[in-house]
């Protein structure tokens, strides 16, 4: 009881970028930047998606939530990670750590089947468009974000539970910046294969399953795109589903070079600059490329500011 007792009241230091003693001031500028980017890019395109009628179609709804899930998580993160440059020694509970891992697994859980249920709407929309507005109305795609969100929330419930029953006995000081769920697991004295399995199987369901949905669809969508005999028909076809694409391939390209390694093949630091790459870079880079690569999204904000 008492070894217990100490587990539930200890508390996780976090090095945070300390280890980089010399990068620190650069680090914290670009990382207030990047930030500030963040909010305001994906800002935009929230409001930019109210406030025009025409924008207010299934497409756009899923990439308000896929915006508002980029600002969630970053704000998780951002904040106490810019405090770390500040303080040298940053602790945090247990019950704090494991709340952090819970929502950012969550969180990418959620980027996972928004982007599918983006690219299941694509591949109606090219390749049943007929039947469009009739199977992505407006119940539909409600009942689908909900899903989303809900069944990703508790995706990560069965891993974060047996991790929180690890045994802690030796240093509490996680070489990261934030309770990334790996990090902690290399602290704990005692058997982590329980949670090694449940990742595997929760990820496997969340990963592998919406990334085979996704690419079916786009499969589906470039068969389809290939059968328009006009260029110009098969350049607009491709344009509608060209940003999200591309943001796909970004996600899964940072989230398979971040986790899906075995882990004796970088260091502690090398992961960390991983996980660093995949909390700015994707949420930076998704307000860009929806701003630049979609036709429809560009020609909206044009005439949003020839009436102003």
């Amino acid at each position: 009881m008492k070894g217990e007792n100490q587990t539930l009241t200890a508390e996780f230091t976090l090095v945070g970028f300390y280890d980089f003693p010399h990068l620190l001031v650069p680090l914290f500028v670009s990382f207030l930047l990047i930030y500030f980017l963040v909010l305001v890019g994906n800002l935009l395109i929230m409001a930019i998606v109210y406030y025009n009628t025409q924008l207010h179609t299934p497409m756009y709804f899923f990439l308000t939530n896929l915006a508002f899930l980029d600002i969630s998580y970053t704000t998780m993160i951002f904040p106490n990670m810019l405090s770390h440059f500040f303080l040298e020694v940053t602790h945090i509970s247990l019950s704090g750590c494991f709340l952090q891992m819970f929502l950012f697994s969550s969180m990418v859980s959620t980027e996972f089947f928004l982007l599918t249920v983006m690219a299941y709407d694509r591949y109606v929309a090219i390749c049943n468009p007929l039947r469009y507005v009739t199977t992505m109305n407006d119940v539909v795609c409600l009942k689908m974000a909900a899903g989303c969100w809900l069944f990703s929330f508790l995706d990560p419930i069965p891993h974060i539970v047996l991790t929180s029953r690890l045994s802690f006995c030796g240093s509490r000081t996680i070489n990261h910046f934030f309770c990334d769920v790996a990090a902690v697991m290399k602290l704990s004295c005692s058997s982590t294969s329980a949670v090694e399995l449940a990742i595997y199987i929760m990820g496997t369901l969340v990963g592998v399953a919406p990334f085979a949905l996704t690419m079916s669809s786009y499969i589906n969508i470039i068969s389809t795109i290939l059968k328009i005999r006009s260029a110009e028909g098969r350049h607009k076809a491709f344009s509608t589903c060209a940003s999200h694409l591309t943001v796909v391939i970004l996600f899964y390209g940072v989230i398979c070079s971040t986790y899906m390694r075995p882990s004796s093949t970088a260091s502690v630091k090398y992961n960390k600059v991983l996980s660093l790459f995949y909390v700015t870079l994707t949420p930076l880079c998704n307000p860009i490329i929806y701003c630049l690569k979609n036709t429809e999204f560009k020609n909206t904000l044009r005439k949003t500011k020839n009436t102003k």
